[in-house]
């Protein structure tokens, strides 16, 4: 018993002792200190591997930024000088331009036309993406439906379109809807009996913006119709029989199923339109030189080009693109938050 209260009351201090005083050629002493230092070495290698992959995609974004800022970023920046400043040709050839205040920005906003301009933008461009997104939908939910041979000869017919540069739509459509020789002239002749031959499609404000929303959204359904059609892909097959079975009818399979398994792509895709559409300039701009009244058809970037290049009053023209450009990162920063929301989840 001695012997062993003995070894008990020698153990611990033989420990302690080991573990304070480690003696000069002991496994244990230099065990201890030699686990502490390749330890804290592997530590600070992860932590310096750590902060490379941290930094490397900053690094890697610098390029890009750098781009952007002489592409984008000093064009706006001149943009928004020019809007401050009395512009006009003389100063194009190498006049002083001298800094006005926000005279340009009074004169544009106290203009009833640009207020004219600004709501049959928005009206515009609201009518092309209801209209895009719904059919846009509709030949999604189609392509689901159709089989290999059908769904590619689809496929082609809408890449078709959507690879069709803007002015060569505009001609081919144009010619469509020529006063004389258009063939929609000549179908709506033979089959109404009334005479449609002579008739201007681009004359009346109305029907000039439905012949440039028919070709803005002919170019627009491809980019729609594939992207829904590819979130079709993701919904379960399970989901959808069981809602059948449930008794659920197309329209509420839809309605109930399907959007919200794809909201955030709906609301993505119709942001991006809203975009696209408000900032249209080539079809209008076109067709407004085939025939189109330019005072009643100006949408806000054929605005610009008109008050900018076509008066010669760059301030002026300057102050309605900031405006726009104002209106667009709005828009930008909810289509960036709906993103960064959809990439959270």
């Amino acid at each position: 018993m001695s012997s062993v209260s003995s070894s008990i009351d020698v153990a611990p201090g033989a420990i302690d002792c080991a573990r304070q005083v480690p003696g000069p050629g002991s496994g244990g002493s230099g065990g201890a200190a030699g686990s502490g230092g390749p330890a804290e070495s592997r530590r600070s290698r992860a932590r310096r591997l750590l902060g490379g992959k941290r930094l490397a995609p900053a690094l890697l974004l610098v390029p890009a930024i750098v781009i952007l800022i002489v592409i984008i970023g000093w064009p706006l920046v001149q943009l928004v000088v020019v809007s401050f400043q009395q512009y006009g040709r003389a100063q194009v050839f190498g006049q002083a331009a001298p800094f006005i205040g926000f005279d340009n920005y009074t004169r544009v906003l106290g203009d009833s036309q640009f207020w004219q301009v600004l709501a049959r933008s928005f009206l515009f461009c609201a009518v092309n993406v209801v209209v895009t997104m719904s059919l846009g939908t509709l030949i999604a939910l189609l392509m689901t439906r159709l089989n290999k041979f059908f769904r590619a000869l689809l496929s082609v017919g809408l890449l078709l379109a959507w690879a069709m540069p803007a002015l060569t739509a505009v001609i081919v459509w144009g010619w469509l809807f020529d006063t004389q020789f258009g063939v929609v002239n000549y179908v709506l002749t033979q089959v109404t009996g009334i005479d449609f031959i002579g008739h201007s499609w681009l004359i009346n404000p109305i029907s000039f913006f439905a012949v440039a929303a028919i070709i803005i959204i002919w170019q627009s359904v491809p980019f729609v119709a594939f992207t829904i059609y590819a979130g079709l892909t993701q919904v379960p097959d399970e989901v959808l029989e069981a809602a059948q079975l449930d008794g659920a009818g197309a329209v509420k399979r839809f309605r109930l199923v399907i959007f919200p398994y794809l909201k955030s792509i709906f609301v993505v895709v119709t942001i991006l339109q809203i975009i696209w559409d408000l900032r249209v300039f080539t079809q209008v701009f076109a067709l407004q030189g085939i025939g189109g009244v330019r005072e009643q058809t100006s949408t806000l970037g054929v605005y610009i080009y008109q008050t900018s290049l076509g008066t010669g009053d760059y301030g002026a023209g300057g102050a309605i693109a900031v405006i726009m450009v104002i209106i667009m990162m709005a828009i930008s920063i909810f289509y960036v938050r709906q993103v960064i929301k959809e990439v959270e989840l």
